[in-house]
């Protein structure tokens, strides 16, 4: 019968093989707990403790940074529930956030296709694609109102093919401000994201694409009825990025471009709380529309996470 007992290296000591395993099984974890402390530290102090000083600050009352603080409670929630702001803001990043992903995950799914495809030329082309996110905020905000002036690129453009009913003052006008601000988001984002898809997609092996290609298969049908399935998981993450980004990041171009006008065409709820934070001095206020977006992130990504539970492989 083999031994129950194993010998401590080093110790002489023995123990059988249940106390063995369990003293091994502590010590992994306190190796772990030990690795893992730098990286738990830093989420701490640069996660949790702003998360959770936000949160405070929401049950506030603060009008300037070196202002005093007075506790509230719930009346900043309780002011969001009447505040007709609140609807305007989030139904413009609403609107927003289906139109990008929509737009964008395909395109970007069918570039970053074509770019695993490794035909000639498609090193030249990643970076072309990769190039706008290499552009500060700044510089594409300018290029952008270049383009959409009354006198800019696109309106000379089609002024001179006849088309002058067509020719906005694109950031001006409500009808067309917010689309304007997308197709922004849009142009960086199919390139960006394609690079991703890029990078993923040339993980799956090409055996598939071959087999698929033998039984008469072509790029199209193997682009959906294969590969974009298999992926399924990666594309949604990369909406949630897109989402998380529209639903906040996307407000420096409503500060650089239209401040939210004309009117609230560009009214988003990121830029809502841009607007509280730092231009009508109600810290507060803005800390509950930061809770807001909060919870309103965390439904979506749990939303499009079982989404892609359900329907993939």
């Amino acid at each position: 019968m083999a031994s129950l007992e194993k010998t401590i290296p080093g110790s002489g000591k023995t123990l059988s093989n249940e106390a063995y395993h369990r003293r091994n099984a502590w010590r992994r974890r306190a190796t772990l707990l030990l690795l893992a402390s730098p990286a738990l530290a830093w989420f701490l102090a640069f996660m949790l403790w702003p998360l959770g000083n936000m949160f405070y600050i929401s049950t506030t009352k603060w009008g300037s940074i070196n202002g005093v603080k007075q506790f509230i409670f719930l009346n900043n929630f309780s002011r969001m529930l009447h505040d007709p702001k609140i609807a305007i803001a989030l139904q413009n990043t609403g609107t927003q956030i289906v139109a990008e992903i929509l737009i964008i995950i395909p395109c970007a799914f069918m570039l970053g296709f074509f770019l695993s495809l490794r035909m000639r030329g498609y090193r030249i082309l990643r970076t072309i694609y990769f190039s706008p996110a290499m552009i500060s905020v700044a510089a594409l905000a300018m290029i952008f109102l270049g383009m959409y002036r009354p006198d800019g690129m696109i309106n000379t453009l089609l002024n001179s093919v006849g088309l002058s009913s067509l020719a906005f003052p694109w950031l001006g006008n409500k009808s067309t401000a917010l689309a304007a601000l997308t197709a922004i988001d849009v142009w960086g984002g199919i390139g960006f994201n394609s690079v991703l898809f890029f990078a993923a997609l040339s993980n799956l092996p090409e055996e598939l694409y071959e087999a698929a290609m033998l039984d008469g298969a072509g790029y199209w049908t193997i682009m959906w009825r294969i590969a974009f399935p298999l992926m399924l998981d990666f594309v949604a993450v990369v909406t949630t990025l897109q989402f998380l980004y529209v639903l906040s990041g996307a407000a420096q171009n409503v500060i650089l471009l239209t401040g939210g006008g004309p009117g609230t065409a560009t009214f988003t709820i990121g830029y809502y709380l841009y607007d509280q934070a730092f231009l009508s001095g109600r810290l507060g206020y803005s800390q509950a529309i930061g809770v807001l977006i909060f919870f309103t992130g965390i439904v979506v990504i749990l939303l499009i996470r079982r989404l892609s539970s359900r329907f993939s492989y």
